[in-house]
């Protein structure tokens, strides 16, 4: 047996020794396993989905559709209102304490007022979206995407509260069905009908989306009340709504800003350039979050482990799994930041030639998206521990940085501007959270020895 066929099975027999006795490390594995495979076929059904629309429909009314859906995510975000992070954090956090009516409490009241909330979001967004469409991207042809896109609102700002609370419970699978595989799959299977049923009708596509947000957002609340009604209706304390939202503001900020830094991109150029150029663009930039794809699928059960060390006290402990979780994320994200780096126009061409322009782009964002993949979990730990108002802050001056580049960029270089703009914004906020994250708590996310 020669001397690498003998180091390959000795590492497996120390990944199974460490397995047995890491019981931390061997859920972090088991969690992102089943996130990664389940994920997987989201991904899959996903890239169907923008495949399909982009053959039949073409680049311009994907364009429609990635603005459309910006706009939906940004009115989500304002309705959540940090609520989606805050159930993750507390209801992991009290699980862990033994405190399951007290979880079972904090949920019930957040899902009442952003669901009312979110409807009262959705009415101004259908009323506004003649002025959204031509005032803002001058584009009249927008405006029925914006008004269905109103009427997604409610369901799809409940659906993240729904699956947020699932991953707290640790129930991944669950989580990552409802949050990525059901609501493409079945955008898929009602496209397909329409398109049959209508022909070439633009307005197919959103409206294929709205039908699966909402059949999704029904069965996440089935899911979700099977797992609760294991838990007793007893507390012996209480939290007001007050208090949860004054915790869950800082983290609306938090979370608001990272998806702001996603779609300023998106929403600069459909100011400054056409919905053909937003189509383009939107597919290279969905291609390269595949970089770091393994970073959402660890984070899906780090993020919870992370609340419960801060909970118990154990700076050790969490130090530890930020650090497996992240050599974890590097090792997995190096075979397709490679892919990406030598076959972009192949890679492209597959959603059709005119992709192709877009390849400088894809390069540029999957070196901002692999520096992303290579910090870890930075974000969760701040998020999770307390210093949401920390990162902020970084997400903050990542922001201010990613418009002034796309300001400056978007007009003279089109695309490959506005993924400069990104890749730079997102390296710094990492960076700096990574060396903050060093200085108070003592350990470095990356740490590959």
């Amino acid at each position: 047996m020669g001397k690498k066929t003998m180091k390959f099975f000795s590492f497996f027999e120390f990944l199974s020794e460490k397995l047995k006795k890491d019981k931390d490390f061997k859920e972090l594995i088991r969690g992102s396993a089943i996130y990664l495979v389940v994920r997987l076929f989201g991904v899959l059904v996903s890239y169907l989905f923008t495949f399909f629309v982009t053959r039949y429909y073409g680049a311009s009314i994907w364009g429609l559709f990635a603005l459309s859906l910006t706009v939906l995510q940004i009115t989500s975000v304002i309705g959540r209102l940090g609520l989606d992070r805050a159930l993750l954090r507390f209801i992991a956090e009290y699980k862990s304490q033994g405190k399951c009516g007290l979880a079972k409490l904090i949920y019930k009241k957040a899902v009442l007022f952003v669901f009312l909330f979110s409807l009262l979001l959705a009415l101004g967004l259908y009323i506004s979206a003649p002025i959204i469409s031509k005032d803002i991207f001058n584009k009249e042809s927008l405006t029925r995407f914006i008004e269905i896109t109103a009427i997604i609102t409610p369901a799809y700002t409940l659906l993240y509260l729904n699956t947020e609370s699932l991953r707290a419970l640790k129930k991944i699978g669950l989580y990552v069905v409802n949050q990525n595989v059901l609501p493409f799959s079945i955008a898929l299977l009602f496209l397909l009908f329409l398109t049959w049923l209508l022909n070439k009708n633009i307005y197919n596509v959103p409206i294929s989306y709205l039908v699966a947000i909402y059949i999704s957002c029904f069965l996440s609340f089935v899911f979700l009340y099977r797992e609760f009604r294991q838990f007793s209706n007893g507390f012996e304390e209480k939290i007001s709504l007050i208090k949860l939202l004054s915790i869950s503001f800082p983290m609306l900020m938090a979370n608001s800003l990272t998806l702001i830094m996603a779609w300023t991109d998106i929403i600069m150029l459909g100011i400054f350039r056409s919905e053909f150029e937003v189509g383009i663009y939107s597919v290279a930039s969905k291609l390269s979050l595949l970089t770091s794809f393994t970073l959402t699928a660890i984070n899906s059960i780090a993020a919870p482990k992370f609340a419960e060390f801060w909970g118990k006290g154990d700076i050790k402990g969490l130090a530890k799994m930020a650090q497996q979780a992240t050599k974890l994320i590097l090792i997995s994200s190096l075979p397709i930041l490679l892919m990406f780096l030598l076959f972009p126009k192949s890679i492209l061409s597959i959603f059709g030639q005119e992709f192709t322009q877009a390849s400088g782009a894809l390069i540029i964002l999957t070196l901002g998206q692999f520096i992303n993949a290579a910090a870890g979990s930075v974000g969760n730990i701040l998020l999770m521990t307390g210093r949401q108002k920390v990162f902020q802050n970084f997400l903050l001056i990542g922001i201010v940085l990613n418009i002034v580049f796309n300001l400056l960029l978007i007009p003279a270089l089109g695309i490959i501007g506005a993924a400069t703009a990104t890749a730079v914004s997102l390296a710094f906020w990492n960076i700096a959270a990574l060396i903050y994250i060093r200085r108070i708590y003592g350990f470095w996310t990356l740490k590959m020895l």
